[in-house]
């Protein structure tokens, strides 16, 4: 909560403007470092193949990776637009217009 109102306090003493974002479906962007198999949903079995199983190429909500894959993800494409990492709160991303 700190971080907001650092935020929200930058944000009214420079006269800025504040905007949110939410990223639909967030989690099934994670890209997966390991294998990861679950059985097959129900009415996707294939004839005489009761038993095989999927192996996943992308995150699911109710993995337990989903939330960091997700972050990684997000952590890496924002760097590359040129954002910096606060010290304080890894959640904040600072960019400064003079770094453009």
């Amino acid at each position: 909560m700190n971080t907001v109102r650092y935020l929200l306090g930058v944000v009214a003493a420079n006269n800025l403007e504040v905007e949110q974002m939410d990223v639909k479906m967030a989690f099934l962007h994670g890209d997966l470092h390991e294998d990861i198999y679950m059985s097959q949903p129900t009415g996707f079995t294939a004839t005489g193949g009761d038993h095989l199983v999927c192996r996943l190429k992308k995150s699911l909500y109710g993995l337990k990776q989903a939330p960091r894959m997700w972050y990684e993800k997000f952590d890496s494409h924002i760097r590359q637009l040129g954002y910096r990492r606060s010290n304080s709160d890894p959640c904040l991303y600072m960019k400064h217009r003079n770094e453009e």
